[in-house]
């Protein structure tokens, strides 16, 4: 059974997955309509995971101990053109394991012009503050993209990296092939990002 406490917290940043190379710094696009948090930033490191480590005898889980699955993209209702996408991560071992913070998300896609061929999306603490995975069971955080309006450039990621929270390697997934994303790389208050883990129903 997943033990679970609820918390808010503040905005993590962005990470850069040194596997994936780095994009070029550049002034920001005009930022579209799009619902997105107050506040996002940047991150530093791979540790993933925007919360303080809660006080429990389970080990965190590991890459190692996980596998990535991409659910399907759903529009939201209240901000056209943006969608929301289930990143679920299931425990594969027979043990269980702690999962939760900000997983760090890379979007991988064709040799941008100004931006580079990786998309490091910024993460917002808003998830569960501890969780328990089962064996056998999920975790799921949400991604959120913006799609590209008619007339803004069209950027296509072929895949998706991601480093769960606590852990330092990556989970790769493919990215829907229709679901183009508009590069928000520079931009104060951009409408893509990741969302903290969330305990999943048991």
């Amino acid at each position: 059974m997943k033990r679970i406490l609820m918390g808010i917290g503040t905005a993590a940043g962005a990470f850069a997955l040194a596997a994936c190379g780095t994009s070029t710094a550049a002034q920001a696009p005009a930022a579209p309509a799009a619902v997105g948090p107050a506040s996002v930033a940047p991150a530093a490191g791979g540790s993933g995971g925007g919360v303080a480590a809660a006080s429990t005898a389970t080990p965190r889980c590991t890459t190692a101990d996980l596998e990535v699955l991409l659910g399907k993209p759903a529009e939201k209702n209240d901000a056209p053109g943006q969608y929301d996408i289930p990143l679920t991560y299931r425990n594969t071992t027979d043990h269980t394991c702690g999962l939760y913070g900000v997983p760090g998300v890379d979007l991988v896609g064709p040799d941008d012009a100004t931006f580079g061929p990786v998309y490091h999306l910024p993460r917002v603490d808003n998830g569960v503050k501890y969780n328990e995975v089962t064996a056998g069971t999920t975790a799921s955080a949400t991604i959120t993209v913006v799609k590209p309006a008619a007339g803004e450039p069209t950027w296509t990621p072929s895949k998706l990296n991601t480093i769960p929270p606590g852990s330092t390697s990556a989970l790769t997934a493919q990215w829907p092939a229709d679901l183009p994303v508009l590069r928000q790389d520079a931009a104060t208050h951009p409408g893509s990002y990741v969302n903290g883990i969330l305990a999943d129903p048991a």
